[in-house]
C-alpha cells in the first residue's frame, strides 16, 4: 500500500483547511409556520425572517378595507426541503382555487424564487398581487420587540430614484392614507389605485429594487421581483418588493421570479447584478 510522506500529508491537510476557511459563507433555508427563514453566518443575528406570504391581494386596494376587501385567504404547505437546506418547495392554495407553487433556492449570497401560479377553475381570479414581508430589525441593529411602527431604521433603507440610491425618508414623503404610517412607491405600469393602502409617495422608482444597510454598514439586504406591483416600507421594520399577478383567467398560468440579495455594501456591484437578473426593469 502506497503511503504519503508525513510532510506532504500535513501540507495537503493544511491546504484543505485553508480552502474551507476561505470558502464564502453560504445561506440555507427553513420553514416555521408562515415564516421563511434565511440563515447564514454573515447575517447579523444569524437569520432573516419573512412572512411568506403575508397576503394575496385584490386590485382597487389603495383606498379599501384591508380585511373586508383586499386580502384573499390562502393556505400554505411545505412540499419538500432538501437535506442541506438549499431548496424549499411550497404550495399555496388560494380561497378562489388558484394554486401557486414556489421553488426557493439558497445560494452563497442570494436566494432565488421561481413561482408558478395557475388557475385550474372556470372562474377568473381576482389575485392581483402578493406580499412577502421581510423583517429587518436585527439586520439593521434593533430589537424586534420594538418594531411596531418604528422609523429608526429608515436612514439605513433605500430605493432608487432617477437611477440613484436614495435613503429613506425620500423626498415628498407622504403621510396621509387609509392606514398610517409606512410608504409606498408605485411603478409606472401599475395603477395607483391597486397598491397598499399606506401613504403613497408621488415619486416613481427607477428600479424595482428596495433594500437596507446592516447596522455596521458592511452588508446590503435587497430584494426585487418580476413582475412587481410596488415597493413598500412597512410598519414592523420591514421592507417589501411585492410581486404582481395581475389576475388569472380560467385555465391561465403565470410565472413570477424574485431575488433576495445579501451582499457586501457595494451599491454599484448590486446594481450590476440586479440589471443582469432583471433586464426587463431596465426597459
Amino acid at each position: 500500500m502506497k503511503t504519503f510522506p508525513a510532510a506532504l500529508l500535513a501540507l495537503f491537510l493544511s491546504a484543505t483547511q485553508l480552502s474551507a476557511a476561505d470558502a464564502p459563507p453560504t445561506l440555507s433555508l427553513a420553514r416555521e409556520d408562515h415564516w421563511l427563514i434565511v440563515r447564514g453566518p454573515q447575517i447579523p443575528g444569524g437569520e432573516i425572517r419573512t412572512n411568506y406570504l403575508e397576503a394575496y391581494c385584490r386590485a382597487a386596494s389603495t383606498d379599501a378595507d384591508w380585511v373586508q376587501h383586499t386580502v384573499i385567504a390562502h393556505t400554505s404547505e411545505v412540499l419538500s426541503l432538501s437535506a442541506d437546506g438549499k431548496i424549499l418547495r411550497l404550495r399555496d392554495t388560494l380561497a378562489d382555487g388558484v394554486i401557486v407553487e414556489h421553488i426557493i433556492t439558497a445560494g452563497d449570497d442570494a436566494v432565488d424564487f421561481q413561482l408558478t401560479a395557475r388557475n385550474p377553475t372556470e372562474k377568473a381570479s381576482e389575485a392581483h398581487w402578493a406580499q412577502p414581508c421581510v423583517r429587518l430589525s436585527a439586520f439593521t441593529g434593533f430589537d424586534e420587540k420594538t418594531a411596531a411602527s418604528a422609523t429608526d431604521y429608515l436612514p439605513q433603507c433605500f430605493v432608487f430614484l432617477e437611477g440613484k440610491l436614495t435613503r429613506l425618508p425620500t423626498p415628498q414623503w407622504a403621510t396621509q392614507a387609509r392606514y398610517t404610517p409606512g410608504q409606498v412607491w408605485c411603478p409606472r405600469n401599475v395603477p395607483r389605485t391597486d397598491v397598499n393602502p399606506r401613504p403613497l409617495n408621488p415619486l416613481v422608482p427607477s428600479h424595482g429594487l428596495i433594500g437596507c444597510f446592516s447596522a455596521d454598514g458592511k452588508l446590503i439586504y435587497a430584494s426585487a421581483w418580476e413582475p412587481y406591483q410596488e415597493l413598500f416600507q412597512g410598519v414592523a421594520r420591514c421592507l417589501h418588493a411585492d410581486f404582481r399577478l395581475g389576475g388569472l383567467a380560467p385555465g391561465e398560468t403565470k410565472k413570477i421570479r424574485g431575488k433576495m440579495y445579501l451582499v457586501p455594501a457595494d451599491a454599484g456591484a448590486l446594481l450590476a447584478r440586479y440589471a443582469k437578473d432583471f433586464p426587463e426593469h431596465g426597459r
